[in-house]
C-alpha cells in the first residue's frame, strides 16, 4: 500500500466512516492536535527519563492513539474498538497522586524551564490543553464518549505539569519560579 493516496490534495479527507471532511474542520483540528501531542510525549519519553515514567509516557502515547481513533471514528461501527474510560482517567490521578507525594508544595508559579526534559513536559501540557479546547470545540453528535475524552485530556495537561516537577526533583535541577518584577 503506498502511504500517499492523492485523495486530500484538494483539502479533505476521509473519516473512519468514509465520510470526506474539510482538512479545515475542528474535528480534524481536534485529533491533528492529539496526534502532534503524542508526537511530544514520544520526544519526551526520549529523554533519560525514571523507568517508571518513560513506562507510563508509552501507556500515554497509546491512549492518545486511542483518542485520535475515537475522534476519526464518526459514528463508523466496528468490533473491538479501542476505549477511553474514567479507568483511564483514574490512573492518570493516582500517577499524578504519587508524583506530588515526592514534591514540595507549590508556592508560586514557575517558568517551564530548568531543563530540556522540564521544558518538554510542559509543552505537553500546552498542547494537551489544546487539544482539550479543540475536543470541546467539537460537534458532541460526532464524538463518542466526548465528556471522558475531555476529562482524561484536561487530566493530562495535570500529569504534565506535575510531571514537569517531577522531573525537576529526580534531576535535582531548581524549579525556575516566575517574577513579576524582571
Amino acid at each position: 500500500m503506498k502511504i500517499y493516496t492523492k485523495s486530500g490534495d484538494k483539502g479533505s479527507t476521509s473519516l473512519v466512516s468514509g465520510r470526506r471532511v474539510s482538512k479545515d474542520e475542528i474535528l480534524l483540528e481536534a485529533y491533528g492536535t492529539v496526534d502532534e501531542l503524542n508526537s511530544f510525549v514520544g520526544l519526551l519519553s526520549a529523554e533519560d527519563l525514571e523507568t517508571g515514567l518513560s513506562d507510563q509516557l508509552i501507556i500515554v502515547q497509546n491512549h492518545l492513539f486511542n483518542i485520535g481513533s475515537l475522534l476519526a471514528k464518526d459514528g463508523y461501527e466496528m468490533d473491538d474498538y479501542p476505549s477511553i474510560n474514567e479507568e483511564h482517567v483514574s490512573q492518570l490521578e493516582s500517577w499524578i497522586d504519587k508524583m506530588d507525594e515526592s514534591l514540595q508544595p507549590l508556592t508560586t508559579f514557575i517558568l517551564p524551564s530548568g531543563s530540556r526534559a522540564i521544558a518538554l513536559a510542559h509543552v505537553c501540557r500546552t498542547i494537551c490543553r489544546r487539544a482539550e479546547r479543540r475536543v470541546v470545540g467539537s460537534d458532541d453528535d460526532v464524538i463518542e464518549s466526548r465528556d471522558v475524552l475531555v476529562r482524561y485530556l484536561n487530566r493530562l495537561s495535570d500529569y504534565f505539569f506535575t510531571c514537569s516537577r517531577y522531573i525537576a526533583h529526580c534531576d535535582q535541577v531548581d524549579e525556575v519560579s516566575w517574577s513579576k518584577n524582571i
